[in-house]
């Protein structure tokens, strides 16, 4: 029995090297699945997926043979991530084809179904590289989203229309790269600014620039709304302020202020409501409470060292 499957794994592998040397690289989503195979093979030939989870010497045999044979990428230990890769992950053709095995590898330790979810769901909404899925790993970038329903994430299948709210998006803390202790707003606005350029994902997807100390005239008074985006996923301006302190009642009533005014005089018929994020150095739960609106979020930032490791 376990010689026969052995051969089914080979089969497998070759017609993937194969493949390799014919087109001087496999496709992405072949190779996948060809993975996905193999976990397959491996989990029957141990007795099933309850059998699989405990494993057997199996995978120690195969796996000194397969690398010898076949080079490296069949050793016992990546035999181990195939066998989890087809316990643990949806197998879908408009997924696979979107990820990458060095991808996997990184989502494979993420025992929440949620998390995995979201994180998948970045690496689509986003096209995230390698470098970029492993940095938001290390940002927690989970456990930091502020106001989503974290325990019902679901895999995203149409990206056109895939219902995402601001609320998806909105980390606390947003974390700001820096080798400073202290930032004033000028700074702050500067920093989130060059990273909305550079792909900051903190704020969330599809954020574009309309201006940085955005004048509104109101009769003979002038005032500036720190940063004005249009969010292109939720069709919507967002306003955000900054404060370098902590949050009082007259900041939202600020914030309110602004969202209005874009409200009544900038957005489109077209556009949806306007959204006002407030981003503070420490919050008041007692202000946020009897203040804030279903137009108004709050969050705080952290500035960080470029080499941290955000504890939980």
């Amino acid at each position: 029995m376990n010689d026969e499957a052995l051969k089914k794994v080979k089969d497998v592998i070759i017609d993937i090297e194969s493949n390799r040397r014919v087109r001087m690289m496999v496709d992405n989503e072949e190779r996948l699945k060809g993975y996905y195979e193999i976990g397959r093979i491996l989990v029957e030939a141990q007795g099933g997926a309850l059998r699989a989870k405990y494993g057997d010497n199996i995978i120690k045999k195969w796996g000194e043979k397969l690398a010898q044979e076949y080079g490296k990428n069949y050793s016992r230990r990546n035999l181990e991530l195939m066998r989890k890769f087809y316990l643990e992950f949806p197998i879908a053709k408009s997924l696979i084809s979107q990820l990458s095995w060095t991808q996997i590898v990184l989502l494979l330790p993420i025992k929440n179904e949620n998390e995995r979810n979201y994180y998948i769901n970045q690496i689509i909404l986003n096209n995230l590289s390698v470098r970029e899925l492993r940095n938001e790993i290390k940002n927690k970038s989970f456990e930091r989203l502020s106001y989503a329903n974290k325990n019902n994430i679901k895999l995203i299948t149409d990206t056109k229309n895939n219902n995402l709210t601001i609320e998806d998006m909105i980390k606390d803390p947003i974390i700001i790269e820096t080798n400073q202790s202290e930032l004033d707003e000028a700074t702050i606005h500067r920093k989130l600014i060059n990273g909305v350029e550079n792909r900051f994902l903190e704020l969330g997807i599809g954020f574009a620039l309309v201006g940085h100390e955005y004048k509104l005239k109101i009769n003979s008074k002038t005032y500036r709304i720190d940063l004005l985006f249009f969010n292109i996923k939720l069709n919507a301006y967002v306003v955000v302020e900054i404060k370098s302190k902590e949050i009082k009642p007259e900041d939202i009533g600020q914030l309110q202020f602004y969202v209005s005014y874009i409200d009544k005089y900038v957005k489109e018929n077209s556009n949806n409501k306007t959204i006002g994020i407030l981003i503070v150095k420490k919050k008041n739960k007692l202000v946020i409470e009897f203040t804030t609106n279903t137009d108004i979020y709050v969050t705080t930032y952290k500035l960080v060292n470029k080499n941290y490791v955000l504890s939980s």
